[in-house]
């Protein structure tokens, strides 16, 4: 293909030809996409009719609330108004038809800049800048148009235009990528700050930046150009410094990943005509050479090892007892933990007669549970007591679940009637109580406790249903039956082989439906109660427990098939203090390093910067 060929695509905005690889792989990509929007607009109209159904059953219990005049009662249907509420919520996201979790997955895609897919689009729908074409070589090359120093001036790198001109392409490139797969989900870009038309000079247009001031999508860019530039030289910079001023190695997955994309770019170039170099220069800009290239990721490579260095470090630093007998008496509220049985009623007056039926010594819980279970899957449930049973659950795990004893008092949103009872320094074992439609026993009252975290292996079997979306729960009889003859049967062969944690992790890689966890052989470390499903945690914090222990437990997930590690080095409440010490520690470093470094634009050399979309209007 002749260098014409790719000036003639550059300028006019065309396609690359035909027979071109890349315009193959557009192609595919492109199908891909309809096939998903598809998918997407069918989910959406599913889930419109989910919500519209939801939407009827709140407008009629805040009629209801509207008559009540009954205190309990108004809890109660708040309760249940905020239950539905959650529920219309999780069907889809504002409108979008795609459930929160799946927006926060989308929303979590990192467009990686050394994705050769990047740069075909790039180059295919000319996304061309007049400053590629227009701008001079030898400016880009030789101009300072920043630089990143530390306050002292021990550490400083002079950012050339042309390094600027490749964070320009590839921010440029990251946008209208995610612009592109946020449409093809059909979420809203105007929600998300993704409405920019690209087809439309970016001077002309203005949007709102994190400060919620009104710019224009040139100076939002451009800012997020900069601090781009900014955030990985820091890091960079502090890497050499920290290495005795030499550029660290990257490892051997970077390097590999790193020629491969050059080589894929090499190709592309050759189908046009193009050395590399050339390819780089016409797609991203003046000054954006190979040997630039290949200078800036490694330097992004660099930085981003040493940010995981510094994570690393202060994860694994280690605390003494002072430091935890410290955190232990400033957040020892936070601290406190209970064990308790615990039931959500349908109805206040159920709750009512729950506790009015409950024994004094708490021995017909479960049962009563199984009674007043609103579904078929929870009456059979709640026949195993680890069902209704909360092990070392903090103020915090309680509120996170939404049971109406978490809730705040509807005068006084600070404040927490039920929590206040249940934590209060007068409980002890066997105490019950009622609140709304709340029913708990106490089986050991407000401490902080002095168990230990655990470190468990476990294969998840869940029920296959007929359709992906249907949850565990609502899997037939016969689904579940089906789980269960699998747990059983892998447990078998596990109890038939030599019955050891590794052969216990390569059944869980093999069979595990956790796909948190079965990469790993199954393995969660330092498990705290409240993190887990009742069942699970229950099962693991049993203190008979010990290390080698097996057994298969039900969850609304499926069945379970536990392996008992062992116990974790650190009490419950310490490792709590760990994790909030060593997150502390890891803000203050990151803080620390950051407030040290800033930028400096040039004025002369930024006259030189990438600016605007190549439109003539």
């Amino acid at each position: 293909m002749a260098k014409k060929q790719l000036d003639d695509d550059l300028l006019t905005g065309g396609s690359v030809a035909g027979d071109d690889k890349s315009a193959k792989k557009a192609a595919k990509a492109q199908k891909s996409a309809e096939k998903k929007a598809a998918k997407a607009a069918k989910l959406r109209e599913k889930n419109e009719a989910k919500r519209a159904e939801i939407k009827k059953e709140i407008e009629a219990l805040k009629a209801k609330k509207a008559e009540t005049t009954d205190e309990k009662e108004l809890e109660k249907l708040s309760a249940q108004i905020k239950k539905l509420s959650d529920k219309y919520s999780s069907i889809g996201s504002n409108g979008n038809g795609i459930a929160p979790r799946t927006v926060k997955i989308i929303k979590s895609v990192i467009c990686i800049v050394l994705v050769v897919a990047l740069l075909v689009t790039y180059v295919a729908t000319g996304a061309v800048r007049k400053g590629f074409i227009a701008s001079l070589s030898i400016p880009a090359q030789t101009f300072t148009g920043m630089t990143v120093s530390n306050s002292d001036g021990s550490s400083k790198a002079k950012i050339k235009v042309a390094t600027y001109n490749y964070y320009f392409a590839m921010t440029y490139n990251n946008l209208r990528s995610r612009q592109e797969q946020y449409s093809q989900y059909g979420l809203d870009l105007k929600k998300f700050n993704l409405d920019v038309d690209f087809d439309q000079k970016l001077s002309k247009q203005t949007t709102t930046n994190d400060d919620k001031e009104t710019v224009t999508w040139a100076e939002y860019l451009q800012d997020e150009v900069i601090e781009s530039i900014e955030d990985t030289y820091t890091y960079y910079l502090a890497a050499k410094q920290a290495n005795d001023g030499k550029e660290p190695e990257i490892t051997a997955d970077q390097k590999k990943e790193l020629k491969e994309t050059l080589d894929k770019y090499r190709e592309s170039a050759h189908n046009y005509g193009y050395t590399l170099s050339g390819y780089l220069v016409k797609a991203m800009g003046k000054g954006v050479t190979e040997s630039l290239f290949k200078q800036e990721a490694t330097r992004s490579y660099i930085a981003e090892n040493y940010k995981s260095e510094l994570s690393d470090s202060s994860s694994s630093k280690t605390y003494t007892d002072e430091d935890y007998n410290k955190y232990k008496s400033e957040n020892e509220d936070s601290l406190k933990a209970v064990d308790i049985k615990f039931f959500e009623c349908s109805s206040e007056d159920d709750a009512k007669a729950f506790k009015k039926a409950l024994k004094a010594d708490g021995s017909n819980f479960s049962s009563l549970a199984q009674k007043y279970a609103s579904s078929d899957f929870d009456k059979e449930a709640y026949g195993d007591d680890a069902y209704s049973t909360e092990i070392g659950v903090t103020k915090e795990n309680l509120k996170n679940k939404q049971y109406a004893i978490a809730t705040a008092d509807s005068k006084d949103k600070k404040s927490y009637p039920g929590l206040d009872w249940l934590f209060s320094s007068d409980r002890k074992a066997g105490d019950s109580y009622q609140y709304s439609t709340s029913v708990v026993y106490v089986l050991a009252p407000a401490s902080i406790q002095d168990r230990n975290t655990v470190n468990v292996r476990h294969i998840l079997i869940a029920p296959e249903t007929d359709d992906e979306k249907t949850a565990a729960k609502d899997a037939t009889e016969k689904q579940w039956a089906a789980a269960y003859k699998k747990a059983t049967k892998i447990l078998d062969e596990f109890n038939a082989g030599d019955k050891t944690e590794d052969s216990f992790g390569k059944l869980a890689k093999d069979n595990s439906t956790d796909t948190g966890s079965k990469d790993n052989g199954g393995l969660y470390e330092n498990v705290t109660p409240g993190q887990m499903v009742n069942s699970f945690s229950t099962w693991c914090f049993d203190s008979s427990r010990k290390a080698g222990d097996t057994d298969i437990v039900k969850s609304d997930y499926g069945y379970h098939i536990m392996y008992f590690v062992g116990k974790g080095d650190l009490k419950v409440w310490q490792y709590t203090a760990q994790q909030k010490l060593s997150s502390s520690d890891k803000t203050a470093a990151t803080d620390k390093l950051e407030k040290d470094y800033s930028i400096k634009v040039n004025w002369f050399g930024s006259r030189y910067f990438e600016k605007d979309v190549d439109i003539d209007n």
